[in-house]
């Protein structure tokens, strides 16, 4: 594949010379004439790897090489130097160059070490690449999470209100914490309000803060949490548990920007981009006449559903690998492992409190764990194997042979088809609303239906 590669060479007969030959197979070749504008080439775009000669006047080779390995570390930098020079070449290999020719250099031989040297460079960029979620704080790699991710990023820059809906523990507040870090608000505050937690009497003073004498009590203004969070983002947690007087008040400072004191005279203007969530259906509530339609569509404006962690099972070892890593730090614990059929089990259970279930199980279990691995055995009651009652799987000796990829793998396609089945009876085979049930794309389901033998082709 075509990649980007930078020549540096004070001698305009080498740089002529090497870019040719590069060229021809397919890359895109800049030069440059010493380390000095090599460096500002650097900063200012992206380049797989980096072909120098070392005698070099200003910057030379070795000191170009010096600020890769700081600057841009896992790009190789490969050194050209005369006969009389290889001793410094080979300083150049322990202080971090890939490889290095001499003058007069064979192409081919050239060729060939600029080759390796994509190649691992490639690996490096995949060994660096951030999972997928890992910059927003969250993860998991499911099609409905991928979703997730794309959402956030698409909609974090607007100031748009934003409705994450979802069920307790599947990380609503990381949801609303990514929204404001990936905005142009990220340098502001973001202020919580857990609404299912504040007095129904406190709702207006807590939101809307008060003035001075405004009730018994009240020997000072106070602002609101509006005012806290001017300039940032507001997230109200659990809106679903806003009493109605609240929402009407709640909808007038969405629409307006304006909010007033509890005792105050006049109206103050803010400046907060609302995200809220909830763990209750809202169309329901409003079905119901407990919750304001004007507001519930005010809040809707941009959807982000989280799906429940009994949906993506196979996230379920990579979130329990994650929590490992952060108790074995917090605690000060070694666990070095989760065994195979640990895992399984996992991936097994139906986790009724989703992620936040799990993370709590995993501190219990490297606190608790007297051995240097979590077993099966150390999982509390509820955690079991599922049963191997399909003739079509592997035997169990099959099982004990295989690799811990290819043993969850195995067991994830167990689980997932008889997910995959289950919602398809709730909602009498309906492809469509099972689809949506399960967070992912109605092709997807019906590959997947097809795959399973769920369906006739």
């Amino acid at each position: 594949m075509a990649k980007r590669i930078l020549i540096v060479d004070d001698e305009p007969s080498i740089r002529k010379v090497l870019s040719a030959h590069l060229r021809r197979f397919g890359h895109d070749v800049d030069t440059v004439a010493d380390g000095a504008a090599a460096i500002a080439a650097l900063q200012d775009e992206p380049f797989q790897l980096v072909v120098s000669d070392l005698k070099m006047p200003n910057v030379d080779g070795m000191q170009l090489l010096e600020w890769c390995v700081v600057n841009q570390p896992g790009l190789p930098v490969i050194l050209i130097t005369a006969h009389g020079t290889v001793d410094t070449a080979v300083t150049a290999l322990k202080k971090g160059a890939f490889d290095y020719v001499t003058k007069p250099f064979d192409r081919d031989d050239l060729h060939a070490i600029i080759t390796k040297a994509l190649a691992t460079e490639a690996a490096n960029a995949k060994r660096l690449a951030p999972e997928p979620g890992e910059e927003l704080g969250m993860v998991g790699r499911t099609p409905a999470m991928q979703e997730v991710y794309a959402r956030i990023e698409k909609v974090a820059p607007s100031p748009t209100t934003v409705l994450i809906t979802g069920e307790s523990g599947t990380g609503k507040e990381l949801v609303a914490r990514a929204l404001h870090a990936r905005s142009d608000r990220a340098s502001g505050p973001f202020i919580q309000v857990n609404c299912g937690a504040i007095p129904e009497n406190l709702f207006e003073s807590e939101l809307f803060g008060y003035e001075k004498g405004a009730f018994t009590g009240a020997v000072g203004s106070k602002p609101g949490r509006f005012e806290l969070a001017d300039g940032g983002t507001l997230f109200l947690d659990e809106v679903g548990e806003l009493p109605l007087d609240m929402q009407v008040k709640l909808l007038r400072a969405l629409q307006e920007g304006v909010i007033d004191r509890v005792g105050g005279i006049r109206p103050l203007t803010v400046d907060v981009r609302v995200v809220a969530a909830t763990n209750v259906d809202l169309s329901q509530a409003v079905a119901n006449g407990r919750f304001r339609n004007d507001l519930y569509y005010r809040l809707n404006v941009i959807p982000i559903p989280l799906p429940p962690l009994r949906d993506r099972p196979e996230d379920v070892p990579r979130l329990a690998q994650h929590f490992l890593k952060r108790f074995n730090s917090r605690l000060q614990r070694d666990i070095t492992a989760i065994d195979d059929d640990a895992l399984v089990a996992l991936q097994a259970y139906d986790w009724p409190g989703n992620i936040r279930e799990l993370e709590n199980l995993m501190e219990r279990l490297v606190l608790l764990s007297d051995a240097d691995r979590i077993r099966l055995a150390d999982l509390p009651e509820g955690f079991e194997l599922p049963e191997d009652d399909d003739p079509s799987e592997p035997r169990t000796e099959e099982l004990e042979s295989m690799g811990l990829k290819e043993y969850v793998r195995v067991h994830t396609v167990k689980l997932e088809r008889a997910r995959i089945q289950r919602v398809l009876d709730a909602v009498n085979g309906n492809v469509t609303r099972a689809a949506q049930q399960l967070g992912i794309s109605r092709k997807s389901l019906q590959t997947k239906m097809k795959d399973y033998g769920l369906r006739e082709d």
